[in-house]
């Protein structure tokens, strides 16, 4: 029942996220704020995450590829798993940990300390003022991240790829070009795009309903984490199932 509640909330919120669109010029400076702290605040770990993400798999799955003398594939084989399902999981579990659960405990700690209180007696919706620029800028940053993981993680592998599989670098660019493909593209960066709103959408709604001091401010961000994850397996399943089931 607790989380039939937090869902509906969370789907209401962002509903009045989108009735505030319109509202967004006024708030480019909080949006490209909470876009630079999406982004740039998380260069070092994206760049770390997906070089190492594209070395293991193109270790992993290049040794089985040798087995059978088809390790030139490998370039084709690691872009085509990076674009349609690792790219975006990856690039959500780094802003999930980093960016989403700092929102939920900055807006947990407004509203156990009534500023969120204050903002709605001067008649200043808290939706409007916090909530939609983060939505916006987390959905806008998640396919650019997502896109940044992907070429770092195709480097990654044709670094393997030269140095333990013995597949030049011009090979593994060729038939990395052969693996990309426009359905996977765009179905990847749907699902960026999607992953952006859930975590938005979910740490701003743990935040905002916070209680019992510092102690509920943790319990908060802690939860927005757990139910983000969860969210973003799900829904990327149900994305994964309609394009390609």
């Amino acid at each position: 029942m607790e989380f039939l509640d937090q869902a509906g909330f969370t789907i209401l919120l962002l509903a009045r996220a989108f009735y505030y669109l319109k509202e967004a010029p006024p708030k480019a400076r909080e949006i490209v704020t909470q876009m630079y702290f999406a982004g740039v605040k998380t260069l070092l770990v994206c760049s770390l995450v997906g070089v190492f993400t594209g070395m293991i798999l193109a270790l992993q799955t290049g040794i089985e590829l040798q087995n059978f003398g088809m390790q030139y594939q490998i370039g084709h084989l690691i872009v085509a798993s990076m674009t349609r399902e690792m790219g975006p999981f990856m690039a959500a579990i780094i802003i999930t940990a980093s960016v989403g659960s700092a929102m939920a405990a900055e807006i947990g700690t407004m509203k156990v300390y009534d500023e969120i209180d204050a903002l709605e007696m001067m008649s200043i919706s808290p939706v409007k003022f916090l909530v939609m620029p983060r939505v916006v800028a987390l959905a806008t940053m998640m396919p650019v991240v997502s896109i940044y993981i992907i070429v770092l993680a195709c480097l990654g592998g044709a670094v393997v790829a030269n140095s333990i599989l013995n597949v030049s670098f011009n090979v593994y660019m060729k038939h990395l070009y052969k693996g990309i493909h426009f359905k996977p593209i765009y179905v990847g960066l749907l699902k960026a795009f999607v992953f952006g709103l859930i975590i938005s959408g979910v740490s701003c709604a743990y935040g905002l309903r916070a209680t019992s001091g510092e102690l509920g401010v943790g319990h908060a961000t802690r939860s927005s984490v757990v139910a983000s994850f969860l969210l973003v397996l799900i829904i990327g399943y149900f994305i994964t199932a309609l394009f390609y089931g």
